[in-house]
């Protein structure tokens, strides 16, 4: 067991629901009709960034629908705002964020080798879940869900030097050899690259009105087994991340898993909405003795490195304590 656990607190912004994917367990995207269906405005967006900065938040989180611009309706939205591309919205929303006094960290799906080179200066960090290398009947109407589409974009990350976060997504129709392939994979990306700093092992939770309502999610014992295989696989510098609103991460802990991903004291999990984030002072309850400490979204290493650019580099400095983590 790690000497202590590792957090960061963020604000989870998610600027549209609108997706090309269309997942059999997801219950975030919507159809432009839909009376949830929403592109959040620059308003809204600064209201929350205020809100989490007042509450001790270090990252932005900004989550999107993949690629939404193939649907007719979201380019309508876009233009409306005076947007043509997801990609310049975003490159906008992070230069707020970071005047804010927060470090954007970007999770939009599949994005080119161009996207995220305009990404990479406003961002301390971004994001992809690989979620499986198989083929999964879960996938099947989700494009954007080819595992060789996201590798390629774990690996435009790789050779663009951006600090990474990818991960699994247990029990959505994967096998035991599907998870090591799956784990493989991203160890060998970063044994060339040297880019994944964190790798989520989340596991499926069956959600009602979708078409895998009905199916079971992961025992802990699987989860525990995930965690065990991951931490005899992936390098020793990637930390394995699990969600301590969707299960006890305490036995998970046990098992090598040592960070609990973002916590957000003022926004809630729009992926997992029916799930609360602990307050920080359960989250220190759940792990019991063993000690907490907050981090930034890009972590130490990248920061010792020097993984980040001109336009965050005043912020990061200004948050991060002498050994990378969050100054408090």
């Amino acid at each position: 067991m790690d000497e202590y656990i590792t957090f960061c607190r963020n604000v989870f912004i998610p600027v549209t629901n609108i997706c090309r994917n269309k997942c059999a367990y997801c219950t975030f995207r919507c159809e432009p009709d839909d009376p949830d269906a929403h592109l959040m405005g620059i308003e809204e967006i600064v209201e929350i960034l205020e809100k989490g900065k007042k509450a001790g938040c270090t990252e932005a989180l900004f989550t999107f629908g993949e690629y939404a611009e193939e649907i007719p309706e979201y380019r309508e939205w876009l233009n409306e705002i005076g947007y043509s591309t997801t990609t310049d919205y975003l490159c906008k929303l992070c230069e707020i964020a970071i005047g804010k006094g927060l470090l954007p960290h970007t999770n939009a799906g599949v994005l080119n080798y161009t996207e995220l080179e305009r990404l990479k200066p406003l961002n301390a960090s971004m994001g992809l879940m690989l979620e499986t290398t198989a083929d999964v009947a879960a996938h099947e109407r989700a494009p954007g869900k080819s595992p060789s589409t996201r590798i390629k974009t774990i690996r435009y990350a790789g050779e663009l030097k951006i600090p990474f976060t990818t991960g699994l997504l247990i029990g959505i129709g994967e096998t035991l050899d599907d998870r090591i392939n799956s784990l493989l994979e991203i160890a060998d990306l970063h044994n060339e690259y040297g880019h994944i700093q964190e790798v989520i092992i989340q596991n499926f939770l069956p959600k009602p009105g979708t078409d895998m309502a009905d199916l079971p999610p992961p025992t802990d014992e699987e989860m525990m087994q995930a965690i065990l295989i991951a931490r005899e696989i992936l390098p020793e510098d990637v930390t394995i991340q699990v969600a301590p609103n969707l299960i006890d991460p305490y036995i998970l802990i046990q098992c090598g898993a040592s960070d609990l991903g973002g916590i957000s004291p003022t926004t809630i999990d729009w992926i997992n909405p029916e799930k609360e984030w602990p307050e920080v002072t359960e989250l220190q309850k759940m792990i019991h003795d063993t000690p907490l400490r907050e981090r930034l979204p890009i972590y130490p290493q990248y920061i010792k490195n020097g993984w980040y650019s001109e336009k965050v580099k005043t912020l990061v400095n200004d948050l991060a304590d002498k050994n990378g983590f969050c100054k408090k």
